[in-house]
């Protein structure tokens, strides 16, 4: 899989870094959580009731689209299918 880094989908894409790095932050944590559900066998039902979000909401999301997925669905989610988010921040260059 490609990653794209924050500042290349920005200039690809045409808008601010800081939604690009959303952007990318937003499908690493969607991939995890798929990997995760793959690997344990959770169905989208089954993250649904875990998480407390409707089903099609779960479904949405774990297939890719980002529309209205807010961080905290996302953490929900992570939380559900059994992980936790560790996050690093540094100083801009």
């Amino acid at each position: 899989m490609k990653r794209t880094s924050p500042g290349r989908l920005d200039r690809q894409l045409g808008i601010p870094k800081r939604r690009g790095l959303e952007a990318v932050l937003k499908a690493q944590l969607i991939a995890a959580v798929v990997r995760e559900i793959g690997r344990r066998g959770l169905t989208h039902v089954e993250l649904a009731a875990r998480s407390g979000l409707p089903r099609s909401a779960v479904t949405g999301i774990l297939s890719g689209s980002l529309q209205k997925v807010t961080i905290d669905r996302l953490l929900r989610l992570l939380e559900a299918a059994g992980l936790e988010a560790d996050i690093r921040v540094r100083r801009a260059a």
